[in-house]
């Protein structure tokens, strides 16, 4: 009789365990559990690639600083670089200035409002 409960016992034990198991899994391959879990994991993929493209971009400046500074040291021009003096253009011709001499390429027809009238 003790057997006969034991076998009893371990088959509705197995049998509770398997119905648990199959739910479950019937749960997981539903059409909603099946998107939420393709979404996540998208969302980590996205996660993963966003990482590794933020380190690659940081590698890739910290080692152009790195080669920028071995360019400007064997050219010279991390020395004590000397810029040109700004250009001027004139933008209005002015006669009392020094520099004006007629007859030059900065020459222009002065225009007297006057003489349209």
């Amino acid at each position: 009789m003790f057997r006969r409960t034991f076998w009893f016992t371990t088959g509705v034990a197995a049998g509770v365990w398997a119905t648990t198991k199959v739910n479950r899994k019937l749960k997981q391959l539903t059409p909603e559990s099946l998107a939420r879990t393709a979404g996540n994991k998208a969302i980590e993929a996205g996660h993963r690639i966003k990482d590794r493209a933020v380190g690659f971009a940081l590698d890739v400046r910290d080692n152009m600083a790195v080669r920028e500074a071995e360019l400007g040291d064997a050219l010279g021009i991390n020395e004590n670089p000397e810029l040109p003096a700004p250009r001027r253009h004139i933008a209005i011709e002015n006669r009392n200035n020094p520099k004006y001499v007629e007859g030059s390429a900065y020459q222009t027809y002065p225009y007297n409002r006057n003489e349209d009238h």
